[in-house]
C-alpha cells in the first residue's frame, strides 16, 4: 500500500488504496468546477397547505460562491426576519455551485426575495425546521484542472478492485459509471484544514485534562497560520508556563477574528486558572456545537486509526472476518446511494461469516468500526484486538466519554468502507478530467479525491 501524505498521517490516515501516481491538479479553479447537489430526504406538502399545521416554507436554493451561513444571513435580512428562522440540512463550500434546501419559519412563498448569485424556488410547506443531517446525501460533479490525466484509468481500476474485493479490473476509459470503493476515513477538514487540532482537544477532554484541552486550542501555534496568530499563540504558551500567567495580556494579543480563542481567554482572565474547574469553564465558553465537535473529532481520529491498523494487518474492509460487527444497508436509501444503517448490526460469528460476506459483496451490508463512546461494545476476535490496540495507544476507553454536558458521548458505529459509482470524463487535451459520484451524508468527498490527486489535503 502507498503511504499517505504526511499531513494526513497526523489525523490517522495512513494509506492510499491505489498505488498509481496521482494526477495532481487544481480543484475549485472556478465555481462551476465544483458542483454539489443535495439528494433530498424531505417530502413537502403543497404550497397552499395550512401554515398553522405546516409553518415552514421549504425552498431549494442554487448558490454560486455563497457560504451557507452568509447566505442564510442575507436571506433573513432580505426577508426582515430573525436569522433563527432560517434552517438548513448541510453546510456547503463557498467556492462552488451548490444546490441545497432551506426552511423559513412563518414565511409565504410570495415574499421570497431576489438575491444575486442565488436561484431560490419554493417547493412546499413542512411541519418543522430542517435539522443538520436532514438529507440523504450529496451528488458531486467536480472538474480537476492542470492535471496529469494518464493515471485516471489505473486509479479507477484500482478502486474498482477494492469494491469487488479482488484484483484491479479493466474498466471503460470514460463514460459509464464504475463501482468503486475507498476507506471511509474522516477527511482532513474534520480536524481543521489549516490547523488540525480539534481531535487533540477532544482527546484531552476524554482524559479529563481540561488545561491541556484549552492550551491545545488557544496556544499551540502552527506554521501554516499568519505570523500575528502564531505570535499570539506563542505568548499564550509562555504565560501558561509561568506561576502567574497574564491572561489579560494574552487576550489583548489574540486577533479579533479568533473569537473562540478570545472567549476562552476572557474566562481565564475573569476566573483565573488555578484548578481544573477553571479550565473546563473556559472550554465551555465556545458554542455547544463546537464542544461536541471536539469530542466527535477525537472519536473520528480513533476511527481513522482503526481503519489504518486494519489495513496494515491485512484485514479486509470489504467483508467481515470472525468477530466483526456488521451493519445492514439502509433499504430506504435512494437508488444512487449505498448507505449503511448502523442501527441494525450483527456480529460475524464463525457460523455466520460466510453469510455476512455474501451480504457485503452484494452491497447489502457493511463492516463497521466504533466511534467510541460510553455505550460502545468493541468487536471480538482480531477486529477487536485492532480496536483495543488503537484505544490503548491513545490511552482511551469507552468510559472516558462519560463527561459533563456537551462533552458526553454514547458513541455509535460507522462503516469502514465507502462505496459509490464514479463516472470519469477525461480531456487529455485540456489537462483536465471530471469525476461524478454520489455519497451518503456523513461521508467525505475528499477521501475519493485524495486517491486521484494524491496531493496535500490542503489542496482538496
Amino acid at each position: 500500500m502507498r503511504e499517505a501524505h504526511p499531513l494526513e498521517r497526523r489525523v490517522g490516515i495512513e494509506y492510499y488504496c491505489s498505488d498509481a501516481d496521482g494526477t495532481g491538479g487544481r480543484l475549485r479553479d472556478r465555481p462551476e468546477d465544483f458542483r454539489v447537489r443535495e439528494i433530498e430526504a424531505v417530502e413537502p406538502e403543497p404550497l397552499d397547505a395550512d401554515p398553522g399545521d405546516f409553518p415552514h416554507l421549504l425552498v431549494r436554493a442554487t448558490l454560486r460562491e455563497w457560504d451557507t451561513n452568509d447566505f442564510a444571513n442575507r436571506l433573513s435580512n432580505a426577508l426582515g426576519i430573525s436569522r433563527e428562522r432560517v434552517s438548513w440540512a448541510g453546510t456547503k463550500d463557498k467556492h462552488a455551485v451548490t444546490t441545497q434546501l432551506f426552511t423559513l419559519a412563518d414565511v409565504d412563498a410570495e415574499r421570497l426575495p431576489e438575491i444575486a448569485g442565488a436561484d431560490v424556488d419554493a417547493l412546499g410547506r413542512v411541519g418543522r425546521a430542517l435539522h443538520f443531517g436532514d438529507l440523504a446525501g450529496n451528488a458531486f460533479e467536480v472538474r480537476v484542472r492542470d492535471a496529469d490525466t494518464d493515471p485516471v484509468q489505473s486509479i479507477t481500476e484500482a478502486l474498482h478492485g477494492v469494491r469487488s474485493g479482488g484484483e484491479d479490473a479493466a474498466v471503460a476509459a470514460s463514460g459509464a459509471p464504475v463501482e468503486v470503493a475507498v476507506p471511509n476515513y474522516f477527511g482532513h477538514q474534520r480536524f481543521g484544514s489549516r490547523r488540525p487540532v480539534t481531535h487533540e482537544v477532544g482527546l484531552a477532554i476524554a482524559r479529563g485534562a481540561w488545561r491541556e484541552a484549552v492550551l491545545t486550542y488557544v496556544g499551540n501555534p502552527y506554521e501554516a497560520e499568519p505570523s500575528a496568530t502564531r505570535a499570539a499563540r506563542e505568548f499564550v504558551d509562555e504565560q501558561a508556563a509561568t506561576a502567574e500567567p497574564d491572561w489579560a495580556a494574552a487576550l489583548e494579543r489574540m486577533p479579533g477574528a479568533l473569537r473562540f480563542e478570545r472567549s476562552m481567554l476572557h474566562r481565564l482572565r475573569e476566573d483565573g486558572s488555578e484548578n481544573p474547574a477553571d479550565w473546563r469553564h473556559a472550554l465551555e465558553a465556545v458554542p455547544s456545537n463546537l464542544q461536541r465537535l471536539f469530542v466527535n473529532a477525537a472519536q473520528s481520529y480513533a476511527f481513522n486509526r482503526i481503519i489504518s491498523e486494519r489495513l496494515s494487518r491485512g484485514l479486509p474492509l470489504t467483508h467481515p472476518v470472525e468477530g466483526d460487527v456488521v451493519c445492514f444497508a439502509d433499504s430506504d436509501a435512494p437508488a444512487e446511494l449505498s448507505r449503511p444503517d448502523t442501527d441494525r448490526t450483527n456480529v460475524a460469528t464463525d457460523g455466520r461469516v460466510d453469510v455476512m460476506r455474501r451480504h457485503c459483496e452484494r452491497g447489502r451490508a457493511f463492516v463497521t468500526a466504533p466511534l467510541v463512546g460510553t455505550e460502545t461494545d468493541l468487536a471480538a476476535g482480531e477486529p477487536g484486538d485492532v480496536e483495543r490496540a488503537v484505544l490503548s495507544d491513545l490511552d482511551l476507553a469507552p468510559e472516558d466519554f462519560d463527561r459533563p454536558g456537551e462533552f458526553h458521548s454514547t458513541g455509535t458505529r460507522r462503516a469502514v468502507l465507502l462505496r459509490t459509482a464514479v463516472e470519469t470524463d477525461v480531456d487529455p487535451d485540456a489537462d483536465s478530467y471530471e469525476l461524478s459520484f454520489s455519497l451518503p451524508s456523513g461521508s467525505y468527498a475528499t477521501v475519493l479525491f485524495r486517491e486521484y490527486l494524491k496531493t496535500s489535503p490542503r489542496d482538496l
